[in-house]
């Protein structure tokens, strides 16, 4: 999977299909912090997302940020995939 770091717009974008998957996010400090997830109408394929925001987690990771999910989607991903629970700053329960 292809991902792009789209700094003007602040998103991290993909293509499935020719549609564009994306999810915005703003920088505090060495927390990222992901806003908002984008998807096509009528998207469902849940693994395609879950391995886009693995991809997404990579990143941060190499960036050495810490991740603050705003989402329940971000954080039911959290509660799913417990290695990245280590991404989350401190006093973050998820």
């Amino acid at each position: 999977m292809e991902i792009k770091d789209n700094t003007f717009s602040r998103q991290f974008e993909t293509q499935v299909d020719g549609k564009l998957i994306s999810l915005e996010y703003s920088f505090q400090e060495k927390k990222i912090f992901l806003t908002r997830l984008n998807v096509p109408e009528n998207f469902e394929n849940e693994e395609f997302i879950t391995d886009f925001l693995k991809n997404i987690m990579a990143i941060a990771e190499e960036r050495k940020l810490k991740v603050v999910p705003i989402l329940p989607k971000i954080a039911a991903f959290f509660r799913k995939n417990p290695v990245y629970k280590e991404l989350l700053p401190p006093g973050i329960k998820i």
